[in-house]
């Protein structure tokens, strides 16, 4: 699977690092092929940073490589919509950078480009292909802490300085960036089938929403209560309670160890998750894999998920009457 890199920032980097980790650790089936930036130059430092064979200063060349398997798509989620139809276009399965696209309308029209086309089409919602889903899941489902009944789970950084947070022609603010987390969480312990949502926000001058508050409801009574913040740092915590006590979960974002605690407020036991080479590795063999077996979805995010999670945030900015340039 020879892999192109769409877009040559930080979360690029991020992808070209993981590629030659994997290549490194011998993974069979995956090859460092281009680079397409909007500068030549910056595509190919990024190249020859991490062993890509080839460079290019424009997306159109790199779509336009007929050696190009699957496509990784690294700008900023304003920009997803045009650049996955663009790889559609040429005939390249596509691997894009969460969120997956600014609206649910967006993601139904790439959606249906992909499967008449018979390509694969995936989102890079990295939580959602880690080994420590399956561990959570697992723990939920023995029922080590009893019958869940509710969870939290937060993330924030520190990133008003951050152009593409800031700027509504980017879609910026926190629920697109950060709020998919908490939000993906939840419904990966939870199931998706919540029945009500609520949220609040507190907004930039610019109008884009600086700290976001999210409840989510199922009809069962279970209820998640999360909060994504771009002005601040949190402990990036999940915590699920159930009847026999409660568990968390280090770092949702990139989850390092699950611990559990009985009702005495004991810690009984603790898991760890594997070691990676950045977390980006598991999307990238779900792609793989899934192209092996002739499949147009990878079924640890199908496009069904992605756009309900999409519906979700459309729903969310409609409470607030927040909508971006782009739509």
């Amino acid at each position: 699977m020879k892999i192109g890199l769409l877009g040559s920032g930080n979360i690029a980097h991020t992808m070209a690092r993981t590629i030659a980790g994997m290549i490194k650790k011998e993974i069979p089936g995956i090859q460092a092929w281009s680079v397409g930036g909007r500068s030549l130059e910056r595509a190919q430092a990024l190249a020859k940073q991490y062993g890509f064979s080839k460079a290019y200063g424009s997306y159109e060349e790199l779509v336009s490589d007929p050696e190009v398997d699957l496509i990784y798509i690294a700008t900023p989620h304003s920009h997803h919509y045009a650049h996955a139809k663009l790889c559609l276009e040429h005939g390249k399965h596509v691997l894009c950078e969460k969120a997956f696209t600014v609206n649910a309308a967006q993601a139904e029209e790439i959606q249906r480009m992909a499967k008449e086309r018979g390509l694969l089409l995936t989102e890079a919602i990295w939580t959602r292909y880690m080994p420590s889903r399956s561990m959570l899941g697992r723990l939920l489902e023995e029922g080590i802490i009893g019958k869940a009944t509710s969870l939290t789970a937060n993330l924030g950084y520190v990133l008003p300085h951050v152009e593409r947070m800031q700027e509504p022609s980017l879609a910026g603010g926190a629920l697109l960036d950060l709020g998919v987390y908490p939000i993906n969480f939840a419904l990966m312990a939870f199931g998706d089938d919540y029945d009500a949502v609520q949220a609040s926000a507190v907004f930039s001058p610019k109008g884009i929403d600086y700290m976001d508050s999210i409840t989510l409801t199922w009809k069962d009574g279970r209820m998640a209560v999360l909060h994504a913040n771009m002005l601040a740092l949190t402990d990036r915590e999940g915590v699920i309670f159930g009847e026999k006590g409660y568990l968390e979960v280090q770092n949702i974002n990139n989850p390092e160890e699950i611990r559990v605690y009985n009702l005495n407020r004991e810690l009984t036991a603790r898991y760890v998750v594997p070691e990676q080479i950045t977390g980006y590795e598991y999307e990238v063999l779900a792609c793989r894999d899934a192209l092996e077996r002739g499949e147009l979805e990878c079924f640890q995010m199908p496009h069904e998920t992605t756009l309900q999670v999409m519906k979700l945030l459309d729903c969310i900015r409609r409470s607030w009457n927040m909508t971006f340039p782009c739509e």
